[in-house]
């Protein structure tokens, strides 16, 4: 039975704690706090081990361990989390500043060039389910595919909150990406 155990461990290490980094970025984001990040990070990886057993070997273990994640914050800790600005959807739809920026992947660039304090602190402020998802994407680098699945609905869905998600930090960043070069002002 102890080398069962041991196996069980050795895997868990080997499959597991590579994305133990990527699961505290994306409880920071989620929560905000160090101090809960470390202490959400604990609990998913303390439940990960003890369902290592269900983890289908081959598959995406970060994915896994994010949906873990994610599951453990709405549970333990969204009860206590300051709620995000609202978004006013039909506002933040017919916004955009991409047309100002003359790049090839305009998105992509935009957001990578600019995540410092001012553009996190702008995530912070997104709902719940659009930060996640820019979370997911923009900054973890995760497929829609595995997005949907950690967040459990469907790739339409990721696809939209991205848009919508997008929108809000454009709407939310224009003057700062003025007011930093990075688009040029719209006439008024």
């Amino acid at each position: 039975m102890t080398s069962d155990k041991t196996d069980q461990q050795r895997e868990f290490e080997r499959e597991a704690l590579p994305h133990l980094d990527t699961v505290y970025r994306v409880a920071l984001r989620l929560c905000g706090d160090p101090t809960r990040a470390d202490d959400l990070t604990q609990e998913t990886m303390l439940k990960a081990y003890r369902a290592w057993h269900q983890y289908k070997r081959g598959t995406n273990a970060r994915a896994w361990l994010l949906t873990i994640l994610r599951h453990t914050f709405i549970n333990e800790y969204r009860r206590q989390k300051n709620r995000g600005i609202p978004v006013d959807i039909d506002e933040v739809e017919h916004f955009t500043v991409f047309e100002n920026v003359n790049d090839v992947d305009p998105e992509g660039q935009f957001f990578d060039r600019i995540v410092d304090a001012e553009v996190l602190q702008a995530i912070d402020n997104l709902p719940d389910d659009f930060r996640e998802c820019i979370i997911l994407s923009d900054m973890e680098g995760l497929s829609y595919a595995e997005i949907a699945d950690v967040a459990g609905v469907p790739v339409g869905t990721v696809k939209s909150r991205l848009f919508r998600a997008r929108q809000a930090l454009q709407k939310q960043l224009y003057d700062y990406a003025v007011e930093m070069g990075y688009i040029k002002p719209t006439a008024p």
